[in-house]
């Protein structure tokens, strides 16, 4: 009897320790792995079936393990280039945002300059026909050289816009006085009345704030559009240091090595891994805000007293209205000028009797607004802002919130509501550790990234001094400054409140006061055989037709 219990008991022992082998070799399958690693294009050969010991692990936890160590090195390399691939993705919409935004701005400012300039050209020559086409080189010289400025060309608008006047007077005292001949140094002369009698009324010193605080904004705003995009081009492409790649490791593929290749990390894991690993990045969040917060400010400024489209969409007009007042007061610019720099000479017969081109009048026909291009790039600028910033009050606060962003991803977490089915480093367990503050100095006590406080990335540096650079520019912009050119006049320096407006400059339109026309006889066959009463009665003419066409194109 003695004999057959012993029997039995050593025929279960057998048969339990037969079952516990079984069971123990079954768990310790590495199977899923190989199947997962093969998933990732990699091959299976030397690929363990079963695991391992793993005192041969640099990075994983040295316990049994399906990895050998060509596979901890590949899926090293691995962990590393889906890093860059996140940052990259994530960051897609900013990056996007400022090159497409910029590309958008940048049509547009270009196609506006090019419609002022065709706008002004086509109604100059039906209005001033040849009058117009023989001294058209300074009118395209105003553009070439605004062009040229806000292509980045070094120009002083205010220096630029005077002398855009003072050459428009010389031609224009020439016309207005054929029967004299007029030397350079005489011209040169005219010249320097421009400020002291005031010839074109009052548009030049209006026309010169607007335009000078419309262009500085517009040029600013597309040069911090260009800045935006560099810097997010070029911190979006990181560069892990080799801390953060054995962090990244332990994250993302040493489940596969305890043979757990389905078990994601766990989310504050992930947050702690990605806030050492961009530390740097983090780093630029301040100026960036500051930067994104610059910009904001002057999109606001493009719309309301730098609106540029308001500027130079009726540039043509205002400038017909200089030159409108410059008719009116011909008799006493005249008679100043000639007490101020002498009396000039008299010019030949032929070129004092000469007349206006015979068709001038034929060929005039009222101005159709229809024809005035109402939108460059086919849209308007009011829409071109209003969408950037939206897109703009997005990016804020973009490079601090980029690990939340990145650990939020599905594909790389298990997520907030996983917390114990999730891989901590070491198990499948909830993870412990507290989250890090952002930026470098608090990766000081990371616990899974090992980083170096004391060595800032040069690189990161140096976009956070390019974004304070422009941010310096574009806060100037906002009070209508440019850095290169600052303006110490009086008529167009800042308010004390820093709004860039003074009292009664910053509408965006000129309150114009039309003067209507005077009938004008169509019987009327004599002219008076002065020369100088002629070349005033031609031009008069020429000015009303100009004038009932305006009123007409108003209406």
């Amino acid at each position: 009897m003695p004999s057959r219990i012993g029997a039995l008991l050593f025929f279960f022992t057998g048969l339990l320790l037969s079952l516990s082998v079984e069971a123990d070799v079954k768990a310790r399958s590495c199977s899923e792995v190989r199947q997962a690693y093969s998933a990732k294009g990699f091959s299976l050969v030397n690929i363990p079936y079963q695991e391992i010991a793993g005192e041969h692990l640099r990075i994983c936890p040295q316990e049994y393990t399906c990895c050998t160590t060509e596979m901890e090195d590949k899926l090293s390399q691995q962990s590393k280039l889906e890093f860059e691939n996140l940052v990259e993705e994530t960051s897609h919409f900013v990056r996007t945002t400022f090159v497409s935004r910029h590309k958008k701005f940048d049509e547009f400012f270009r196609e506006l300059l090019e419609n002022a300039e065709k706008s002004l050209n086509d109604m100059f020559v039906r209005t001033y026909g040849m009058l117009y086409m023989q001294n058209s080189e300074v009118f395209q010289d105003l553009f070439t050289e605004l062009k040229r400025y806000y292509t980045g060309g070094n120009v002083n608008l205010e220096e630029m816009l005077n002398d855009f006047w003072a050459r428009l007077l010389e031609r224009m005292f020439q016309l207005i006085n054929p029967q004299y001949h007029f030397s350079e140094d005489y011209l040169e002369c005219v010249s320097k009345y421009t400020d002291q009698l005031k010839p074109f009324g009052d548009v030049p010193r209006k026309l010169k704030i607007q335009v000078t605080r419309a262009f500085i904004a517009a040029r600013t705003f597309v040069q911090g559009l260009t800045v935006g995009r560099e810097v997010a081009n070029r911190v979006s492409k990181v560069s892990p240091t080799p801390g953060c790649i054995r962090a990244l490791m332990k994250m993302l593929y040493c489940p596969y090595c305890r043979g757990l290749p389905t078990v994601k990390p766990c989310n504050n894991y992930c947050l702690n891994v990605m806030k050492g690993c961009l530390a740097n990045q983090a780093d630029l969040d301040t100026e960036w805000n500051l930067f994104i917060d610059a910009m904001l400010l002057v999109a606001e400024r493009l719309e309301g007293p730098f609106n540029i489209e308001s500027v130079m969409d009726p540039i043509d007009v205002k400038i017909s209205e200089a030159i409108m007042n410059m008719q009116e007061n011909s008799m006493q610019v005249s008679a100043k000028v000639f007490q101020g720099c002498g009396q000039p000479k008299p010019a030949p017969a032929l070129r004092s009797s000469r007349s206006a081109p015979e068709n001038f009048n034929t060929r005039f026909r009222p101005y159709n607004p229809e024809e005035r291009p109402t939108t460059a790039a086919g849209t308007s600028l009011d829409r071109l802002v209003t969408d950037i910033k939206e897109k703009l009050k997005l990016s804020k606060k973009f490079w601090s919130a980029l690990p939340y962003t990145i650990c939020k991803d599905e594909r790389v977490t298990a997520g907030t509501s996983n917390e114990e089915e999730c891989w901590n480093g070491h198990s499948k367990s909830r993870y412990l550790p507290e989250i890090m503050n952002d930026g470098l100095t608090n990766q000081i006590n990371n616990p899974e990234v090992d980083v170096d406080i004391t060595r800032p990335d040069t690189f990161i540096r140096q976009q956070i001094m390019a974004l304070r650079v422009m941010t310096n520019k574009l806060k100037n912009a906002y009070n209508g400054n440019d850095v290169n050119f600052q303006d110490t006049s009086d008529e167009t320096s800042g308010s004390g409140s820093g709004s860039g407006c003074m009292d009664d400059i910053c509408p965006t339109e000129f309150d114009f006061v039309t003067t209507e026309a005077p009938p004008v006889d169509s019987d009327r066959r004599e002219v008076d055989s002065s020369a100088h009463k002629l070349s005033h009665s031609l031009l008069t003419w020429s000015i009303l037709f100009l004038v009932v066409s305006l009123q007409r194109q108003w209406r």
